[in-house]
């Protein structure tokens, strides 16, 4: 069957359309993004405005239509950090389903944390062993460890690229104190979560998913999207480590011209890094490889799953 997965999150709406059955690799059949930046869409008291609800609405109503063209025949709809932690989260799902008749799925951060352990798993087999999966969002950082298909430990922080661009780093290029200052906040912030992990041993494997270690892959080397899901891709501590001040001394316009960086993603990259940086210094590692799949193909894994116990 042809499924659909509607993702709403902190920087983009992005619609996946698969053709898929139960014990089958989903296989990508089109896909549709809109960038609408909802994390920098809230006013002073956390809501998302009315024009942010409104241009919101539009998208999903854009989306509905791609699918409907697509020929999809169940939509999986989701939203994340910008919508989950928005003051107004209720009356904007209220709007949203009134206007265009899509339930949001408000994921937690635990559940997106699991849901993208498991299509790092199934992506990596059981050869893997205990893998440690990082995935960096625009509103947060998901941190997962295990060796079934359910990790052992889940964890969500606040420390996504686009919300701490919007709340650390106000120039253009910032200023070094408001780098050194949000590298700070950063590792304190993982720091207190290591232990939690540590306690369970040295993974076989380290993986990573997202925009964001994408990015930062391709800066230190890794092949081009172009060639397919299945090069591997690795990203390197010290590759990273390099490109950090790098990154802290551009414009978002210098770092756009980048080899594999987004124009819409470069302002928040140096962010990307300070977390990607952080979190492989402080859980010790030195190469991660990056997963294809992430949070949309958890979704859709799941979704087969229960239609295969069905």
């Amino acid at each position: 069957m042809r499924l659909g997965v509607l993702d709403v999150g902190s920087n983009t709406v992005h619609l996946l359309v698969v053709d898929a059955h139960p014990g089958a690799c989903p296989l990508p059949a089109h896909s549709h993004k809109a960038e609408l930046r909802l994390a920098q869409l809230l006013d002073d008291s956390g809501a998302i405005g009315a024009d942010g609800v409104d241009k919101l609405i539009g998208v999903v109503l854009d989306a509905l239509q791609a699918a409907e063209d697509k020929g999809v025949e169940d939509l999986l709809p989701f939203a994340t950090s910008a919508v989950r932690e928005a003051s107004n989260a209720d009356d904007v799902l209220a709007r949203v389903r009134e206007a265009t008749g899509v339930e949001l799925q408000v994921l937690t951060g635990e559940e997106e944390a699991r849901l993208t352990f498991l299509a790092a798993r199934r992506w990596f087999g059981w050869s893997a062993g205990k893998l440690l999966v990082l995935d960096i969002g625009g509103g947060s950082l998901e941190i997962a460890y295990g060796i079934d298909e359910e990790p052992d430990a889940a964890v969500s922080l606040p420390l996504g690229a686009g919300r701490l661009t919007a709340g650390w780093l106000p120039g253009d290029p910032p200023e070094p104190e408001d780098v050194r200052a949000l590298r700070r906040h950063v590792r304190a912030q993982i720091a207190r979560t290591v232990g939690e992990f540590s306690r369970l041993g040295v993974p076989d494997h380290v993986v990573a998913t997202s925009k964001t270690f994408k990015q930062l892959a391709r800066l230190a080397g890794a092949a081009r999207s172009a060639e397919g899901p299945y090069v591997q891709r690795e990203l390197k501590r010290e590759s990273l480590e390099g490109w950090v001040p790098q990154l802290a001394g551009m414009t978002a316009e210098e770092r756009a011209d980048l080899p594999g960086v987004s124009e819409g993603r470069a302002g928040q990259l140096l962010a990307g890094a300070l977390v990607a940086e952080g979190t492989m210094d402080l859980f010790g590692v030195e190469t991660l490889e990056i997963c294809p799949w992430a949070l949309r193909e958890g979704v859709i894994l799941r979704r087969l799953d229960h239609m295969a116990a069905d």
